[in-house]
């Protein structure tokens, strides 16, 4: 069984704002990198189970790019997006949303990798999630 590491945020925002942000293209590009030296150029986002996404990160100094890509194994709206992310090692993630009054809590577990720190992996996916609350209160 993979290790897994869990990072949150509460977003001041109604669900159905946040479920808009977190899963629209013109919205993914606004948030999904982890620093300010980095950007999201391009995504595509196809939410139903089985459905596919892809998403580019880029350094914005053009020194380095890839794309996270992955399929959908389970979307219950507003509540629950999970999936598995493309390569060798398949790699699951669980993204769960709860409103709680004017505003939405939201988790994200994921399977740990090899090659970087947990304290690395954690506060990326915490600054990529921190963008997001960003970006979905100010829309």
């Amino acid at each position: 069984m993979a290790k897994t590491i869990t990072v949150s945020a509460t977003v001041h925002a109604p669900i159905a704002k946040v479920w808009e942000a977190w899963n629209k293209p013109e919205h993914i590009v606004q948030w999904a990198f982890a620093s300010d030296d980095w950007e999201a150029p391009a995504a595509e986002n196809d939410l139903k189970v089985g459905g596919r996404f892809k998403t580019t990160m880029a350094a914005k100094d053009k020194s380095a790019m890839f794309d996270l890509t992955g399929t959908y194994t389970a979307i219950r709206e507003h509540e629950l997006i999970e999936y598995t992310m493309d390569g060798e090692d398949a790699r699951k993630v669980s993204t769960t949303f709860k409103q709680n009054g004017d505003t939405t809590d939201i988790s994200t577990t994921f399977d740990m990798e090899n090659e970087n720190s947990v304290e690395m992996q954690r506060g990326g996916w915490q600054a990529i999630l921190n963008n997001f609350k960003k970006h979905a209160e100010s829309i």
